[in-house]
């Protein structure tokens, strides 16, 4: 070969590495650009999930105390509920105590109110049972 020919493959060989370098910068440009807007759609999603969790965080705190005053004022009325239970079955108890401790008392004035009651109504019976009858007759219990 000759050196014109040489110099002629050293001149193509530098102008390929030369479209070569040129190709592979605009390719290189191009993704930068590409990975450069996606960098700031990210960002700008992770902005957005940003806010959405802080919205969502502070909604959840709200829930959150709502929840534990209604929680709260339960208890307060589960507590009052088992109070007002708690004197009712203590008064009951009381009164069953008294009422076993004076049974026989008890029982004895219900017998004595029976017969008293039965005592009364034999006596109005007896009384209207009788004919009406004049003075002689009422002192002489009858006989004449």
């Amino acid at each position: 070969m000759t050196a014109s020919n040489e110099s002629a493959k050293n001149s193509a060989n530098a102008t390929a590495r030369k479209s070569t370098a040129k190709r592979t910068t605009a390719t290189a440009k191009r993704a930068e650009s590409k990975a450069t807007a996606a960098a700031s759609q990210a960002e700008t999603a992770a902005h957005d999930a940003e806010k959405a969790a802080s919205t969502t965080l502070g909604s959840a705190s709200e829930t959150t105390k709502r929840t534990g005053r209604a929680v709260a004022s339960g208890l307060q009325a589960g507590q009052q509920a088992v109070t007002a239970n708690a004197a009712k079955a203590a008064t009951a108890a009381t009164a069953a105590w008294a009422v076993v401790k004076n049974r026989k008392m008890i029982a004895a004035g219900a017998a004595a109110g029976v017969v008293g009651v039965a005592g009364a109504a034999f006596a109005v019976g007896r009384s209207t049972a009788k004919p009406p009858v004049g003075p002689l007759t009422r002192l002489v219990g009858g006989r004449i």
